[in-house]
C-alpha cells in the first residue's frame, strides 16, 4: 500500500494533467444557492445555504482535511460595505479509505451543504442585489487528484420594503442549520440589551454613565486644566449667568460628539478616525503646550477683540465664545473613547437611524461633560480668594505641568506611539522635581514649602511606581500575515488576534497592564497569538482586514478556533482588567 505524502499528491496532480481525466476540479462539483426568505427587510439576517454535488466516483477534500498538506474546501463571502458574515458552517466529513492512504481521509462525497449566514445593514435600499463569494475546492478519486480550482459564486438577495418580509421557503434544507453564535450584532451589545429589556429611559441613563465613567481615562485630564483656565479667567460673577455659561460649554462637547459619533455611525467608519491623524494629534499638542505657557505667567490667552464683540461678549466669555470652547475642548478626549463608543456605534449602524444615533451620543456625551459643568461654574470662585497669597500661583503651576505633560503624551502619539506609555512616569517624576524642588514659588513660606516637598515626593514616588510596571514582559507575538494564519488552521491552533493601533490608548494599556499578568498569559498559552497593525486605519489593507473580521474600532480582540471559526462571545472590545480578559479567554477555550 502506499503512503500518502506530497509528493504522491504532486504525481497525482501532475498525472491528472496528463490523463483522460478533466482538467479542473471546477467541472467535478455542480452549486446551488438557496435563501431561508423569499425576501428580507433591511437590517435583518440572510441564510443562504450553498448546495454541493460532486461527481460519482469524486471527492473533495473536507474543510477540515486529515493532513495539513491537503487543500481544504472552503467557502468565503467577499468583503461588502454594510454586510457582515455572522457565520459559516461547513458539513462534517466522512472518513473514506483510499488505495494511496494508509488511514482513511476525511472528505466529501455526494451532496453536502455549507450554511451562511449575513447581517444586512440598515441603509440597503430595497430592490434586488448580489453579493460575490468564492468557493475553493479540490476534487480526487481513487487514483488522481485534480488542480484545486476557485469557483466564483454569486449570491441573490431581494430586500423588503419598509415594514415588509418575505415568506420562508426552503425550510426543510434551512431546519437542519442553528447558527452557532447569536444572528444579530444587537445580541452580543449590551447598549442593545439596555434597550430592549431595560426600557429607553434606563438605557439612556447606563449610556449617560458610562459617559460619565470616560472621564477615567488618560486624556481625558487636559480638559480639566483647560477648563478651569477658561473658567478661572473670567470676571463673570453672577452664578447663574456663570452655571448657564458651564452649560452651553458641555453642550458644545456634546455637539461635537454627538455629530461625530452618527457621522461615524452612518459612514460605517472609526469614531473621530480623523483625530487619531498625526497631524490632528501634533496640532492639540502644540495647542496644549501653548495653554501650559499662558499658566506659567509667560503671557494670557484671549480672543481679539473684533471677534469677541461678534461673538457676544468680551474678553471671550460671551455665550457663542464658550460653546465654541466646549466644541474645541472636547476633541482632546477623542483617542480615549474608543471602545464603548464602539459598541454604541454598532447599535446605531445596525438602527441605520440618525435621529436615534444624535440621541445616543447626545446621552453618552453629556455623561462626559457633566463634571465640567460643576468645575466650570466654580471654578470662578479661585478669584475670590485673595491673590496674596502665592500658593495660587504654585497652583496654577501645577495645571502647567499637566498640560506640559499632556502636550508631550499627545505629540509622542503623533511622532513615536511606542514611546507614549513612558510619558506618564517621565512627566510624574520630572514634574514632581520641579514642583517640589526647585520652582521657586512661595520658598518664603514654610507650610506651603512643606507641602511643596511632600507634593513632590509623592509624585517622583508615583512616577518610579509606574516606571517599575513598564519593565514586565507582556504577551509574546507573532506579527499577522494571511500565511501565518492559514499555517495555524493547517495546524488546528486555535488563535487569538490582536487588532491594535500606535495611537489607541486602550491598546497600550491592554500591553502595559492586562497582558503581563501571569494570568494572563497561563489562560492564552495554547493560542497562537497575533498582533494585527492598523494604525493605518483607512488603508486598503487595514479596510480588508477589517471588513473580513467585522473590527469597527480598536483594540479588538478575536479568538479563533482551530477550524478557524472565531468565537463570537469571546470577542474583546476596548480595554479589559486581567481578570474580565482571563474569564474570556477561558471561554474561547471551552468553545473549542
Amino acid at each position: 500500500m502506499r503512503r500518502f505524502t506530497p509528493a504522491l499528491i504532486l504525481s497525482l496532480i501532475v498525472g491528472s494533467a496528463v490523463g483522460a481525466q478533466p482538467t479542473s476540479s471546477a467541472k467535478n462539483v455542480v452549486l446551488e444557492i438557496f435563501r431561508a426568505r423569499t425576501a428580507i427587510p433591511a437590517g435583518h439576517e440572510l441564510k443562504i445555504a450553498l448546495r454541493l454535488t460532486i461527481a460519482h466516483d469524486w471527492h473533495l477534500n473536507s474543510h477540515t482535511p486529515t493532513f495539513d498538506y491537503l487543500i481544504p474546501t472552503d467557502f468565503e463571502i467577499l468583503p461588502r460595505e454594510g454586510v457582515i458574515v455572522t457565520d459559516i458552517q461547513f458539513p462534517k466529513g466522512e472518513k473514506q479509505k483510499f488505495e494511496f492512504a494508509e488511514q482513511p481521509i476525511d472528505v466529501y462525497s455526494g451532496t453536502v451543504t455549507i450554511f451562511a449566514s449575513l447581517r444586512l445593514s440598515s441603509r440597503f435600499s430595497p430592490g434586488t442585489d448580489t453579493l460575490l463569494a468564492k468557493l475553493r475546492v479540490q476534487s480526487c478519486n481513487d487514483h488522481v487528484c485534480l488542480a484545486p480550482s476557485t469557483i466564483s459564486v454569486s449570491i441573490p438577495v431581494v430586500v423588503a420594503g419598509t415594514g415588509t418580509e418575505g415568506g420562508e421557503i426552503n425550510s426543510e434544507l434551512f431546519s437542519s442549520y442553528s447558527p452557532t453564535v447569536a444572528s444579530s450584532t444587537e445580541l452580543q451589545n449590551d447598549f442593545a440589551d439596555a434597550f430592549r429589556n431595560k426600557g429607553s429611559v434606563l438605557a439612556y441613563l447606563a449610556i449617560f454613565l458610562v459617559g460619565l465613567a470616560l472621564n477615567l481615562t488618560p486624556c481625558v485630564y487636559p480638559m480639566l486644566s483647560v477648563t478651569v483656565s477658561l473658567f478661572g479667567t473670567q470676571t463673570e460673577t453672577h452664578a447663574t449667568r456663570v452655571f448657564v455659561k458651564a452649560i452651553v460649554y458641555v453642550l458644545g462637547i456634546a455637539t461635537m460628539y454627538s455629530t461625530l459619533g452618527v457621522s461615524a455611525a452612518l459612514g460605517g467608519g472609526l469614531f473621530g478616525s480623523w483625530l487619531q491623524s498625526p497631524w490632528v494629534l501634533g496640532g492639540i499638542a502644540a495647542l496644549l503646550f501653548g495653554l501650559a505657557l499662558s499658566s506659567f505667567g509667560l503671557y494670557q490667552i484671549a480672543i481679539p477683540y473684533w471677534l469677541t464683540s461678534k461673538l457676544g461678549g468680551q474678553e471671550g466669555s460671551g455665550f457663542i465664545a464658550t460653546y465654541l470652547s466646549g466644541l474645541v475642548v472636547g476633541v482632546f478626549a477623542a483617542p480615549c473613547v474608543g471602545p464603548p463608543v464602539i459598541a454604541l456605534l454598532t447599535y446605531v449602524s445596525a438602527k441605520g437611524d440618525p435621529l436615534l444615533g444624535f440621541q445616543i451620543f447626545f446621552a453618552l456625551s453629556l455623561g462626559l461633560g457633566f463634571p465640567y459643568l460643576i468645575l466650570g461654574t466654580f471654578s470662578g470662585l479661585l478669584k475670590k480668594i485673595p491673590r496674596s497669597g502665592t500658593w495660587l500661583v504654585w497652583v496654577e503651576h501645577i495645571f502647567g505641568v499637566i498640560l506640559v505633560g499632556a502636550s508631550c503624551f499627545y505629540l509622542s502619539l503623533a511622532v513615536a506611539p511606542k514611546l507614549a506609555a513612558y510619558i506618564v512616569p517621565a512627566a510624574a517624576i520630572l514634574g514632581g522635581s520641579y514642583l517640589g524642588f526647585l520652582d521657586p514659588t512661595g520658598r518664603e513660606k514654610k507650610f506651603l514649602n512643606r507641602i511643596q516637598w511632600m507634593f513632590g515626593v509623592l509624585c517622583i514616588a508615583l512616577g518610579m511606581y509606574f516606571a517599575s510596571a513598564l519593565t514586565e514582559h507582556g504577551l509574546v507575538w507573532e506579527p499577522y500575515s494571511e500565511q501565518a494564519l492559514a499555517e495555524a488552521k493547517a495546524k488546528s491552533q486555535p488563535v487569538m488576534m490582536d487588532f491594535y493601533a500606535d495611537w489607541c490608548i486602550p491598546c497600550l494599556e491592554l500591553d502595559r497592564k492586562t497582558f503581563v499578568e501571569a494570568a494572563v498569559k497561563d489562560a492564552t498559552m495554547k493560542f497562537r497569538r497575533f498582533k494585527v497593525d492598523l494604525t493605518h486605519f483607512d488603508s486598503e489593507e487595514s479596510e480588508a482586514l477589517r471588513k473580513r473580521f467585522s473590527i469597527s474600532g480598536v483594540p479588538t480582540i478575536v479568538f479563533l478556533s482551530a477550524e478557524g471559526i472565531e468565537q463570537q462571545s469571546a470577542r474583546v472590545v476596548g480595554f479589559l482588567p486581567s481578570a474580565e480578559f482571563v474569564a474570556k479567554a477561558l471561554s474561547a477555550q471551552r468553545i473549542q
